[in-house]
């Protein structure tokens, strides 16, 4: 049987005056229901870009070279435009970065959640007490009141809280979250990790976290993937990422991660070098102007991607199986 979300060889290129990026190349992944899966990466690794193919959402710029992204058996990617919309907010789902910038300033909370809820086919009133019901789910009390206010009068760690209320409303197979926390405080970021790890039960398809933050990914996720340069250069149980990483680019990520540093360690470290211009892709492991371990095929060559074990791979010249 397939799994609930299948991506298969994914590459997508933007079109920019410095010539046409290659934002993913080759990228596979999958989901099952019940599964919350990770995708972290630095900044420009492609992630958000990932995010963006798996609701079918690309910016008009963008170029789907090669692969499909399928739910339930079905090519998104392919379906027409009307069909693509009617997935979205059913099938669909997705928490932005910018909890402001996710609601229009203009219309209050209850009129944009009532109208998320479009498919539903039930009455107004009905759809507004469901969403009041939603809302005491995620953490708000004053339900009734936060559905008359505007989003500028809610609060940041408020606003997500609706966010996340919206895109459970309509129950989807496929909830993607794309850096959930970013514009949050320390505080706030720790409360809406701990309602989303609670809300678990609450989605019967799959979710996605899209983020930098390896304390999120550790907190909710069943198993990772790492990206770097527009590919996954490794997969595997969040259990045995953090214990046991292979790639040398996820060792050198954990090791940068600011809460593995204890008091008084020291200074944190970084990855020396700077990613590679996707205009022009290096012919070999992308990774390799930056890696400490590589070698002249690791530069000239790309990389294979090795089987580790049943659920880790690793795509790479110096890991063995």
């Amino acid at each position: 049987m397939s799994a609930l979300l299948e991506v298969a060889e994914l590459s997508v290129t933007y079109r920019a005056e410095g010539g046409d990026v290659n934002a993913l190349r080759g990228v596979s992944l999958m989901a099952e229901a019940g599964e919350v899966i990770g995708i972290v990466g630095e900044s420009g690794c492609g992630k958000s870009t990932l995010a963006a193919a798996l609701i079918a959402l690309l910016e008009t710029n963008a170029t789907v070279g090669t692969g499909e992204v399928r739910l339930n058996g079905r090519d998104i990617l392919s379906l027409p435009e009307a069909e693509r919309r009617k997935l979205r907010g059913h099938d669909i789902a997705m928490i932005s970065q910018d909890p402001m910038t996710a609601f229009s300033p203009v219309l209050t909370m209850g009129d944009q959640i009532v109208d998320f809820q479009q498919h539903s086919g039930l009455s107004r009133a009905a759809r507004r007490a469901r969403a009041a019901d939603m809302l005491r789910k995620v953490g708000i009390a004053d339900a009734e009141i936060c559905l008359r206010r505007y989003p500028h009068e809610l609060s940041g760690g408020m606003r997500q809280r609706v966010a996340v209320a919206a895109a459970l409303m309509a129950n989807p197979a496929l909830l993607v979250a794309d850096e959930p926390t970013t514009a949050l405080d320390v505080t706030m970021e720790a409360q809406i990790i701990h309602m989303l790890r609670s809300l678990r039960t609450e989605i019967n398809g799959a979710i996605v976290i899209v983020t930098h933050h390896l304390g999120v990914i550790g907190e909710l996720c069943d198993r990772v993937y790492v990206m770097y340069a527009g590919q996954v250069v490794e997969e595997a149980p969040v259990d045995d990422l953090y214990h046991a990483p292979r790639h040398p680019y996820t060792q050198a990520l954990i090791a940068c991660d600011p809460g593995a540093l204890g008091a008084g360690q020291g200074v944190l470290p970084t990855i020396p070098g700077r990613p590679p211009d996707l205009t022009a892709p290096p012919p070999g492991c992308g990774f390799a102007p930056r890696c400490p371990l590589a070698d002249g095929t690791c530069h000239s060559k790309p990389p294979p991607r090795v089987r580790v074990s049943a659920q880790q791979t690793a795509l790479c010249h110096k890991v063995v199986s």
